[in-house]
């Protein structure tokens, strides 16, 4: 996974609540276990017409937003199924971190997961947030995750909480796979231990 240590991007604005996983990648792009290719699939329904061609008043089609890197969202984001298909649209797209005022628990689980920040702020910083990614790519914002900071708002920067372990994990591009991987050593010298000790097993 990714390390996530400092992002700096154009923030898209998406002032809608309850985004559930369905609107992020719909059901029929599911059929994979890739987790690449499906950054196209992305809010398909909302970025697409029923011919499908772009719909040029979805904000990620809007030249100012193609390459955002960070989505400010409403609140309730990620709720609906737990298809772990939305975290991997997202970073396929190149979404590195969604703000929003609350997120449902598996999706926000899933993000850690797959080298996502889901951050948490107030609804007055982001009602700021959404107000200033307005500007389009004339305006940027860095997360700043060693010191947990939103910078690049002209009112001062945003601090978030954010587990610990996963900060960790975050920070040094662990996932499961990684932190089982980490404890290579001690898993081999366990099951020599338990070769010896049990060699019928």
């Amino acid at each position: 996974m990714e390390k996530f240590e400092t992002l700096t991007g154009v923030a898209a604005p998406m002032p809608i609540v309850n985004i559930d996983t369905d609107m992020i990648i719909p059901k029929q792009f599911l059929k994979t276990i890739k987790r690449t290719g499906l950054g196209t699939a992305l809010f398909h329904e909302m970025r697409t017409n029923d011919d499908g061609s772009e719909n040029p008043d979805f904000v990620l089609n809007n030249p100012a937003y193609r390459n955002a890197k960070i989505l400010i969202a409403g609140d309730n984001f990620g709720c609906g199924s737990s298809r772990e298909h939305a975290p991997w649209a997202l970073l396929d797209f190149g979404i590195r971190c969604v703000i929003s005022t609350s997120f449902a628990d598996i999706f926000y689980n899933n993000c850690f997961k797959n080298g996502i920040l889901p951050i948490q702020v107030s609804q007055d910083e982001l009602d700021s947030l959404m107000n200033a990614s307005e500007r389009g790519a004339n305006f940027t914002l860095t997360i700043d995750l060693e010191n947990q900071r939103i910078q690049g708002l002209e009112s001062g920067d945003i601090a978030f909480d954010i587990d610990q372990f996963r900060k960790h994990c975050l920070l040094n591009g662990l996932d499961d796979i990684g932190l089982t991987m980490a404890k290579a050593e001690q898993i081999e010298t366990f099951e020599g231990k338990l070769g010896e000790n049990r060699p019928w097993v």
